[in-house]
C-alpha cells in the first residue's frame, strides 16, 4: 500500500525558504497547480523530504531515457511528474514548461471543477526505482530540462530560485 509522501516531513526541518508558519505542500510561485496526490510505495524512504518536478508529457520517455538514474515517475495527461529532494528548486531557474511542486502533493483547485477529474487526469506512478530512494537527481534533470525547453541552464549560489 503506497504512503502518503507527507509522512516524512516530520523527519526534516521547514524549507530555508518557507517560514516555519507555512503549510506545505505549495506550489512554487508562476505555476498553476494540477489536481492529485502523490504517494510513494512504502519501501522506499524519503528522509530528504519530496518536490516534485513536472516536465511536459511529449518528453518524458526521452528524459528517463537520458538520465543517469531515475527516482520514482508519475504521469497524468499533460505531465510527468519527477520526485526529487526538497529545496531542489533554491538557485536554479526552471523553464517556464517545467511546473515545480513542493512538498510533492499537487493543489486541487476545487472550486474551479464541477465534478470529480477522470482518472487519465490524476497522477498514477508508472516508475519505480529498484533501490530504496524515490528520488531523481535534480541537477541532470534540470540540464536535460531546459536543453529541450531550448533554454540555458542558470544558477546562483544564492537561496533564490
Amino acid at each position: 500500500m503506497p504512503r502518503p509522501l507527507q509522512s516524512a516531513s516530520h523527519l526534516a526541518p521547514p524549507p530555508l525558504h518557507a517560514p516555519p508558519s507555512a503549510k506545505p505542500p505549495r506550489e512554487h510561485p508562476g505555476h498553476p497547480g494540477r489536481p492529485g496526490h502523490l504517494a510513494l510505495p512504502a519501501r522506499l524512504t524519503a528522509g530528504l523530504g519530496c518536490d516534485a518536478v513536472g516536465t511536459p508529457g511529449e518528453h518524458g520517455q526521452r528524459i528517463m531515457d537520458s538520465l543517469p538514474r531515475v527516482g520514482c515517475v508519475f504521469a497524468d495527461d499533460q505531465h510527468w511528474w519527477w520526485i526529487v529532494p526538497s529545496g531542489s528548486h533554491l538557485g536554479v531557474s526552471w523553464p517556464p514548461s517545467v511546473r515545480y511542486v513542493v512538498g510533492a502533493q499537487l493543489a486541487d483547485p476545487s472550486w474551479t471543477r464541477t465534478r470529480p477529474p477522470s482518472p487519465s487526469v490524476l497522477p498514477r506512478l508508472i516508475h519505480t526505482p529498484e533501490g530504496d530512494s524515490p528520488y531523481t537527481p535534480p541537477i541532470p534533470l534540470y540540464v536535460l530540462a531546459c536543453r529541450l525547453a531550448g533554454s540555458v541552464p542558470s544558477w546562483s549560489l544564492g537561496t533564490g530560485g
